[in-house]
């Protein structure tokens, strides 16, 4: 009796088929998009992120509203305030930005869209860079404080979520603290647990002002060719108190994405940074990609690879795009 042939190919004969055995989907559910909000007058286009907009405090709430219609329902917002000091002292105040922002947010979507503001001090600080700077050297503990009063800050104005960016050794611990003692035991952590130094973050550095203005980011964000670190990294905020943990940039980080979703169970997300999201912004303007076969594609890797909530830029377009559908 000759072999049996195993023709993979019969359950790819048609949409239908493809779809009834699909392994992984993306979903509206899947996305949170992250938006800037800033304190100058206008909005603008960043021009190194083609579609992706600096929302003035007059835009914000109607910019959420549209992105609520097109059925996402988590927002990251990220805030530019006019003045920046060394301390960035803007990113605590309630009179700040993203205060401002949230509580005009709150007051037009009320609970249907999840606002989770990015904890961090770098689109705050004259110097750029995420903690308190002292003779050159980034200091990790005095900033600690710092990022725990802005943590709260944001709860207190009615953010559903914080998320600390920054990269600084025991900040979940520290954070979920106050967070506790101010009672907002309630208000979950998405931990940026492993950020890595990366060059995929240009236009958002554009985007946010925030370049720093000596040095890099290497001494506290992590080293590019490093993977059991990671997890390390994770473990530790899991024990600190994070409900959700993080990759950070996607693409090139995959193997990381799919290590974390073997070892633990809790929530996973992954950002799609800034990078990623510009250069499939350029190949289509110039013709060289379909950009819509190519984002399908990218959002569903993440998924492929074990994420459940993806960060993307995309996602306003990829939700307007399905609803057309």
């Amino acid at each position: 009796m000759s072999s049996i042939l195993r023709r993979g190919r019969r359950l790819r004969s048609t949409n239908a088929m493809r779809s009834l055995v699909r392994e992984n989907s993306v979903s509206k559910d899947d996305l949170i998009y992250p938006m800037f909000v800033t304190e100058y007058s206008d909005s603008s286009e960043i021009s190194s992120m083609p579609g992706v907009i600096r929302h003035s405090l007059r835009d914000i709430s109607t910019a959420v509203e549209n992105a609520a219609n097109a059925g996402i329902s988590a927002i990251m917002l990220f805030g530019i305030p006019l003045q920046k000091n060394p301390l960035g002292t803007e990113a605590y105040s309630s009179d700040g930005i993203v205060p401002k922002a949230i509580r005009l947010i709150k007051k037009a979507v009320g609970d249907s869209v999840l606002v989770i503001p990015d904890v961090c001090l770098c689109e705050y600080t004259s110097h750029g860079h995420c903690g308190i700077v002292e003779n050159g050297k980034v200091l990790n503990d005095p900033t600690l404080e710092l990022l725990a009063r802005a943590a709260v800050c944001y709860v207190e104005a009615g953010a559903d979520m914080i998320a600390p960016s920054d990269m600084m050794d025991g900040r979940i611990a520290y954070i979920r603290s106050e967070l506790d003692s101010n009672c907002m035991q309630d208000t979950p952590i998405m931990a940026y647990s492993a950020k890595y130094a990366s060059g995929f973050y240009g236009p958002f550095r554009e985007a946010a002002d925030s370049t720093p203005q000596f040095g890099d980011r290497r001494s506290y964000q992590m080293d590019s060719p490093n993977r059991r670190e990671a997890l390390r990294e994770m473990s530790l905020d899991i024990e600190e108190g994070a409900d959700i943990i993080m990759v950070k940039p996607g693409l090139p980080y995959l193997d990381i994405l799919r290590d974390a979703r073997e070892r633990f169970d809790i929530p996973l997300a992954v950002y799609n940074v800034s990078g990623e999201y510009s250069m499939v912004k350029a190949a289509a303007l110039n013709g060289w990609i379909d950009e819509n076969r190519v984002v399908d594609e990218i959002l569903v890797s993440f998924k492929r690879a074990g994420a459940d909530l993806i960060l993307t830029y995309h996602a306003l377009e990829w939700a307007n795009r399905k609803q057309s559908n």
